[in-house]
């Protein structure tokens, strides 16, 4: 199969979840995290509102994670840093439809207008008081419920701000009809419309057995592939159907045997290398996969594992927000946009039907 996949070995790092103080979080420490509010990491050129709107539904979409990733060698690459975001609309998760969801990229050279040239401080600054849901370090507004540019201001009390009117009306009804022009309209509160939020910590992924059961990857796949060739032409659509259904559970009992020695992984991480699909279904070939508007071809850097599911409060009886993985590429040149955040692409592959409850931890 035709697909985006990198022969390369590059070193895979697995992400997971950890409690950590909230100033850790913020942007002077050039935090990996998921939920809560972006920690930005350039103060200039956010994402405006409608590059966050859902290209479904169009509403304001909620932030996920972020990846700092820095590029040895890269002097404009300095800071890096990966901003995930996702619809909360549960309707919008359609499968294998990867619209609901964006991912900007950030950097900046180690000598910048934001941050000091030395590595931050690892203890606690004597102002990480200050209230980051209303203003970024560099006093930009920021909305309150999401975190995103907010320029936007309550017409009674203009002391707090949104990105746009969906929420400011939201706010409005969860509790600012009550603290509006008070004391307490100043007060960061959490919104109920952020994900929990948690610090991501990384490790290197042990090798042990993996060139073995990439050689014994490689053998199903050729073994699939010359059956599937060699009978193309005799085969009934029922036994085309049921070729399919096995080559996609080699690839989930893959997915499964490389995820078990560490089930609590929520990222894995490796510029240049390639995903770890969850079905044979829906792979994308190299055409798929759009260029950068710098002309460089996009290359894989990380992808979000289903495990983080868990951990977002987002399960229900119905529909819901989901993925098996969700895939993104970046320009592999990590060129520079006059220090706009610059738009990546991302890749959501969904579960065959009879998958999902299989790999979801209870």
């Amino acid at each position: 199969m035709s697909s985006a996949d990198s022969s390369s070995t590059a070193e895979v790092m697995l992400g997971f979840l950890e409690d950590a103080e909230p100033w850790r979080l913020l942007s002077p420490q050039f935090p990996s995290k998921v939920g809560g509010k972006p920690a930005w990491l350039s103060q200039s050129g956010l994402p405006s509102l409608p590059a966050l709107e859902c290209e479904i539904c169009r509403l304001p979409m909620a932030f996920l994670l972020q990846v700092y990733a820095p590029i040895s060698g890269h002097d404009s690459c300095f800071h890096r840093t990966l901003f995930l975001f996702c619809c909360k609309t549960r309707e919008c998760y359609t499968y294998n439809d990867s619209r609901c969801m964006k991912v900007f990229r950030s950097q900046l050279p180690r000598s910048n207008e934001f941050y000091a040239h030395d590595p931050p401080s690892d203890e606690p600054p004597c102002d990480h008081e200050q209230d980051q849901s209303v203003l970024s370090p560099s006093g930009i507004k920021l909305c309150w419920v999401c975190g995103s540019l907010g320029n936007k201001a309550c017409s009674r009390c203009h002391s707090v701000t949104y990105c746009g009117k969906h929420h400011q009306t939201l706010h409005w009804k969860h509790s600012h009809k009550k603290e509006c022009c008070s004391q307490e309209a100043s007060i960061s509160t959490t919104s109920s419309f952020l994900f929990p939020e948690s610090e991501l910590a990384t490790e290197p992924e042990e090798e042990g057995e993996e060139k073995a059961e990439e050689e014994d990857k490689e053998t199903k796949d050729a073994e699939i592939e010359q059956e599937r060739t060699s009978s193309a032409l005799t085969e009934t659509d029922l036994e085309e159907m049921a070729m399919h259904e096995t080559e996609d559970n080699v690839v989930f009992q893959r997915f499964k045997k490389k995820t078990a020695p560490e089930p609590h992984q929520v990222l894995r991480y490796s510029r240049g290398g390639s995903p770890l699909w969850v079905s044979s279904k829906h792979i994308p070939s190299h055409e798929d996969i759009p260029a950068c508007t710098c002309g460089a071809k996009r290359t894989f850097e990380f992808q979000v594992m289903p495990q983080l599911l868990n951990n977002l409060s987002v399960d229900s009886t119905g529909a819901s927000i989901d993925w098996g993985t969700l895939a993104i590429y970046t320009c592999s040149n990590s060129c520079n946009h006059d220090d706009q955040y610059c738009l990546e692409f991302i890749w959501k592959q969904d579960f065959s039907s009879d998958e999902h409850t299989q790999i979801k931890p209870t």
